[in-house]
């Protein structure tokens, strides 16, 4: 469903520059990953190449649902790239990203309404799974923390995506709205058969919450810069 090999991208020159190196990364339908390392190792460089919204600069191979990512880039298919995003991904951001002029309900059933899918339940029948069917008629400003992190795990879920990505999805959570959250985006992730991929600082949550653990790990370079590298399965 997803492959990479060989994948850089670089940011800056010298001792401002920051590169990230992908030897491999594949996944399967249904398959759950966490990305661990501390904060600007990374991890949301790679979200961002895995969510079609930032150009490698290097490419062996990176194919998702039978695309040739790696073409379309080159040939500038953003059109192409656009509906990938929108059809078969779900991103929560590290700040939920909720619009505050929206209800709950509307924030949640946002990704479906772009697509012009009808509705078929899933809005209530998520935010009752995740425990905030009674939040849906507030708007996001009156919700704790937590509560922003549900209905953001919600709307990434509520089209039925092939691949679920979360930018530390627990960063701003104590630990038992934490557990909360990941158990909850997890459950829902593999109801759905998505793949799923986090980011995270925290790998003792991410081994709790039975994920596979990859590593990156950063180096200082002669030039002064940055390289990090994702490692292999521990």
């Amino acid at each position: 469903m997803l492959s990479l090999s060989a994948v850089h991208k670089s940011r800056g020159v010298g001792s401002q520059r920051y590169s990230l190196v992908i030897p491999a990364l594949a996944l399967r339908a249904g398959e759950q990953l966490a990305i661990v390392g501390p904060s600007g190792c990374g991890k949301s460089t790679l979200l961002d190449l895995l969510a079609l919204v930032l150009a490698p600069d290097q490419v062996g191979q990176f194919e998702f649902h039978q695309h040739d990512i790696a073409g379309l880039w080159r040939g500038d298919q953003q059109t192409t790239l656009a509906a990938l995003r929108s059809q078969h991904l779900g991103y929560v951001l590290q700040t939920g990203g909720l619009l505050g002029f929206l209800d709950v309900r509307s924030n949640i059933a946002l990704s479906r309404q772009l697509l012009g899918l009808k509705d078929d339940g899933s809005v209530t029948r998520l935010a009752e799974q995740l425990e905030i069917s009674d939040q849906l008629a507030k708007k996001p400003a009156a919700l704790s923390v937590g509560q922003r992190q549900r209905v953001s795990c919600a709307r990434a879920l509520a089209h039925a995506p092939q691949l679920v990505l979360a930018d530390e999805p627990t960063a701003s959570l104590d630990p038992l709205n934490a557990e909360r959250v990941m158990q909850a985006l997890l459950a829902q992730a593999r109801e759905h058969r998505a793949a799923c991929v986090i980011a995270t600082h925290d790998e003792p949550l991410a081994r709790a919450s039975g994920l596979q653990v990859r590593r990156i790990s950063c180096r200082r370079d002669t030039d002064g810069g940055v390289t990090a590298t994702l490692g292999e399965a521990c």
